[in-house]
This record gives C-alpha cells, structure tokens and sequence, in this order.
C-alpha cells in the first residue's frame, strides 16, 4: 500500500538554514538541474584540472538555524538520506549535514552545457517494486509516500571475446544468446544453475530488509512477523530446496561447485553479474544477493528501470520525503570531527567551528576509513582501529563523460553496454571491463535535443597506487590521464560505431581515482571494503562508542543501492522503538 495519499503532518522546519530544495535549484526548464562539487580538504576550490564543474559557492560557512538535532547524519549519500527519511517519518528531529553543493553521494548528478550526467549508478530493477519482496530503496520511497517515475527496458549490449549480442533479462531469452555463442553445453549448464537457485529465492526473498533493526528488537519485527511466511516458503521449497538455502549465506561460487558447473562462459558471466552487483567475484559475494538478482532478472515479466531525469531524482525524492515530514539537510556544512563527551557521541564540530548537538545519536554515511578519520585517536579502542584499517579496499574508478550529437548514431541504440577484452584476466582486472552507459536513449531531457549523454567506466578496477601523490596540474598526470583513458575510448567507439567521433564531442571529462577521492571524499577513492563472503563479514552499524552509528557500503549488508539503502533503513529502525517501527511495516502493507 502507497504511502502517495498520506499528507504530512509535520510542518517543515522554519530556521533559516541553506537548505536544499529540489525545486528552487532548477532553472527555467522543470527538467534541469545543476550539481556543484565541493571544495578539497585544505578549504581551496577544486581545480578544474579534468573539466569536471567547480563551485561556484562561497566558503563553508556557519548556519542560522537550530544548532541541534535528535539525530545528526553526516553525509546524503542514498544510505544516509534513506536513514534520515525514516527517521523523520519516525517523528524523529534529524539533520543532514553535507559537505557538497548538492545531495546524493555517489548517487549525485551534475550539469555541463545542459547535458545532465550521472555521476554513478545507472542499472537498477525493482524501483517501482512494492510490499515485502520489493527492493529496499522502494520500499523506503514508499514510506515517504514518494514516487518515482521510470522508463522500462529489458536488456544490455554485450561485447566479449566470443562475439557481441543483446543480452535480455527474462526467463527464456538469455538461452538463445547461450546456444548461438557458447553452446549446448553452456544452455544445459545455465538451466541447471536455474533450477537450483531460483527455488532459494523464496527464503532469500521472505524477509523484507525493512523489518531488519539492530537490536533485540528483531525478534520482534524479522523473526516473529515473518516466521510463519519463512515456514511456508521452506516448505514449498522441499527437503532439497530448503538443503540449498542453507548456502545462502556462503559464497555463490560454493553454489557453483556444487552444481559441477565447468562451462568457461558460464562460470566468466557469473562473475561478470557478481562483479557488477558487488565489486568481487563469485567466490566473495554472499549466494543471497545472487539469488535475489537471479530472481529479479530471470522471472516472468521482469524488466530493468531507469529512472526518468536519472540518478538525481532518486536523490530528489528522497530529500523530498524527508522534508515532507520536516527532516532537514545542510549544504556546504563540512563535517570535521565527531564530538565526544563522556565517552558517548554528542554531536559534531563544523569545519566553521560551529557545534551542532546530536541529542540522541550521530550517524555517519562516510566509509569506515574516512568516518575514522572524524574521531579523535584516543577515544577509538585500538582493536576497532587495526579491524579498519586491515579491511581491504576495492580498487578506484576511471570515468568518462560524453556530450556529443546523435547525427551519425543509429537510432536503436540501447541504454547500457559492457565490454569485456579478456576472460583470461578476470572481470576484476584493471583496464579489462568497461560499462557504458547512454541514459538519454530513454530519457532525451538529459541532453539538449538532438543528442545525447554518456557515462563510461572501469568498475572499481583502477590501482589508486598509479595516481597517488601525483599532482593534478603536471603534465605527467595529464599523460597517465590519456593512457588510462583510451581503453575507455575504444570501447565507446566500439558501442556507438562508426557515426562517433571523439573530436566532436561538446564535453569531454575523464576522472580519475583522484577525481574520486576529492569529489565523492572516499578514502583512496575506494569503491568500497572487498570483503569476501566465507573469509569476512561486513560490519554492523553499531560503534564501540555509544550513539554513534554507522551506514553506506561500509556496513551490512553492503555495495549496491538495494543494500546501501537497506543499510540505513537499519539505523533508522534501530534508534526507534519497536512499535513504531512495526506501525510502519503496517502502514506500507509488509
């Protein structure tokens, strides 16, 4: 059940702080929008060294408005503005603090000669989804009572070694690619793959991520309101379903092994789908987050979503229903340290010097490394130090941002294309998979007419150990720049076909990890912590100082929008009582 009929209750907050609205940012078009990114660390402007946009803005500076909050969130990114949306729903007094000019993290958008970019996510399913199965983001938008309209597609571009095709999400179509370019054997393989995993998806499926809290609690909203429908869906499963689901929480590869899967392509586009979904293979990514993926793309009727004006109107939304129910978020207010008093998290110090005061907890959407970096050392338990510090990283980006006319471009081109050079190497390799994005196919308003808008990518495979230290001004960074940039060319080349030509491209931006780390503030400009399921587990939202929580793809359940969102939601539910928590799951129908 919608929330879209609900009208608020609670007035919006009348202090005077640089609040964002979706609205009053936009130009004369109701389809345009600007994004400003934020200055470096040191305070100075960021250079326009990659031709990314610089602000415009002044410095960070002290706000008017009420210096305190039941709960401070550092940081927009979709973990925390999912967080801060509950918690508002929840008649919690919260604040988000953001040091950029815009909202949304990773999940941000910006504007260069009115082409309108993504700066991050592009492929997403289940955005429209509603009641317990749904994706978690979905089921968040629809606490807010808020909607999000999208264009609906049903396949990809494919490029790798044994030829290229279009790849259809579904039941039955992927079969056809399979005979045509891999062979019976691989077909056979596929259905038995098929036939193991789709059953699981009934107990993978069976808890909404919405009833999840972080505490004893979820005997209460998870286990006892879910129970009877975990019961059924393991019984429907039957004695040998309900042996499989036990691999849910182990590594997918584990799944296949088991199946004595020894089809080369088979075993290469599994890991192609783990990596897209969670930055490893499949021997690090929990068989659940297969299983749900398998039964979002491979069920009757499925179709992928993008959403219309891309990326940054899920970050509208969300701020949107948030401040419907009188949440607030601050722009240009850098977060420079968490304060501690007493051993608890009480609020925190602005890099203007203003204290803003958190009366009930302190969350952070930061990575565990940056969120480190905001403590003072000598409150942090030293194991909860090295713990972070050994973490592993994913590697970092290199993206490409293209403006250019459609003239020359054939007319049933297709939103996404991915590009594989070599098996051989792994899917994780540096300069071996690119991801190409072409939003304006389905949603023309993010270029002016008559062309279009393109995001391509290496996913989290780039060494940050190349860029680091460089200076972003020298001749020698511009070179690396070039070099590790032109495999991203190629492949757009590739894609787009003979009517492209990159000298008539009216923008043109490549970003490096650097670009990652200064713009996005994420340490080494990781894509996130690489751990693998069987060898490590992603931390819980809690801290070992009390009232200070955690959020984002540095915690459970980990990468990805559905489990970024998922993971605020958590926090929100936590800091919450349990009937309130349950009159929500009431009121959205879970």
């Amino acid at each position: 059940m919608a929330l879209g009929t609900i009208s608020s209750s609670f007035p919006r907050s009348h202090f005077n702080f640089p609040l964002y609205h979706p609205k009053s940012r936009r130009n004369s078009s109701s389809n345009s929008r600007t994004t400003f990114l934020a200055r470096n660390s040191n305070g100075a402007r960021p250079s326009s060294a990659n031709g990314y946009p610089t602000t415009t803005l002044t410095e960070s500076k002290p706000f008017s408005g009420k210096p305190e909050a039941d709960v401070i969130v550092i940081g927009s990114g979709i973990a925390g503005l999912c967080c801060a949306g509950l918690l508002a729903r929840y008649e919690q007094e919260v604040l988000v603090l953001e040091s950029h000019d815009l909202p949304g993290g990773a999940a941000h958008a910006f504007e260069i000669k009115d082409y309108k970019f993504d700066s991050g996510p592009s492929l997403f399913s289940g955005l429209q989804s509603r009641g317990p199965q749904a994706n978690p983001l979905a089921q968040v938008l629809d606490a807010l009572g808020e909607s999000l309209p999208c264009a609906k597609y049903d396949s990809w571009m494919v490029y790798v070694p044994e030829g290229e095709f279009l790849s259809r999400i579904g039941p039955t179509e992927f079969f056809k690619d399979l005979e045509k370019y891999a062979g019976p054997d691989a077909v056979r393989e596929w259905q038995k793959l098929l036939d193991a995993i789709l059953p699981m998806s009934v107990a993978a499926m069976a808890l909404p991520p919405l009833s999840i809290r972080g505490d004893l609690g979820v005997l209460s909203t998870a286990a006892a309101r879910y129970a009877p429908s975990l019961l059924k869906s393991f019984a429907q499963m039957g004695p040998q379903g309900a042996l499989g689901a036990t691999k849910l929480l182990k590594p997918f590869s584990e799944i296949i092994d088991s199946l004595e899967l020894k089809d080369p392509f088979i075993r290469n586009w599994v890991d192609l789908l783990s990596f897209l979904l969670a930055g490893v293979k499949s021997n690090g990514i929990l068989s659940a987050e297969m299983v749900y993926m398998f039964a979002e793309w491979y069920k009757p009727g499925c179709s992928l979503e993008y959403p219309l004006q891309g990326s940054g109107a899920i970050v509208n939304a969300l701020v949107r229903g948030m401040q419907k129910y009188g949440g607030r978020i601050s722009l240009r207010s850098h977060v420079e340290k968490i304060v501690i008093e007493n051993g608890r998290a009480i609020g925190v110090k602005l890099r203007s010097g203003q204290f803003v005061r958190a009366k009930k907890a302190v969350v952070s959407n930061a990575s565990m490394w940056d969120t480190l970096d905001l403590l003072p050392k000598e409150v942090i338990p030293k194991s909860y130090q090295n713990r972070i510090k050994m973490t592993p990283q994913c590697e970092s980006f290199m993206h490409l941002h293209l403006g250019f006319d459609a003239e020359g471009i054939r007319e049933d081109l297709g939103i996404h294309h991915i590009v594989v050079n070599d098996w051989a190497r792994g899917v994780d390799a540096d300069q071996n998979v690119v991801l190409i994005s072409v939003p304006s196919v389905l949603s023309p308003d993010l270029a002016p007419p008559g062309k279009h808008v393109l995001h391509a990518y290496l996913p989290g495979t780039e060494p940050f150990e190349l860029w680091e230290g460089m200076d972003r001004r020298s001749t020698e960074y511009k070179q690396l720049k070039a070099e590790r940039s032109e495999v991203m060319w190629r492949a757009v080349e590739r894609a787009l076909g003979p009517g492209f030509n990159r000298e008539k491209c009216e923008v043109k931006l490549v970003g490096t990890p650097l670009t990652h780390q200064r713009f996005l503030r994420r340490n080494r400009g990781t894509y996130g912590p690489a751990i693998q399921a069987g060898k490590g587990t992603f931390p819980g939202h809690a801290t070992p100082i009390p009232q200070l929580f955690c959020c984002g793809d540095s915690t459970f359940p980990g990468i990805g929008v559905p489990a970024v969102a998922a993971s605020g939601a958590i926090v929100a539910n936590s800091l919450v009582s349990v009937s309130k928590h349950s009159q929500l799951l009431e009121a959205i129908g879970i």
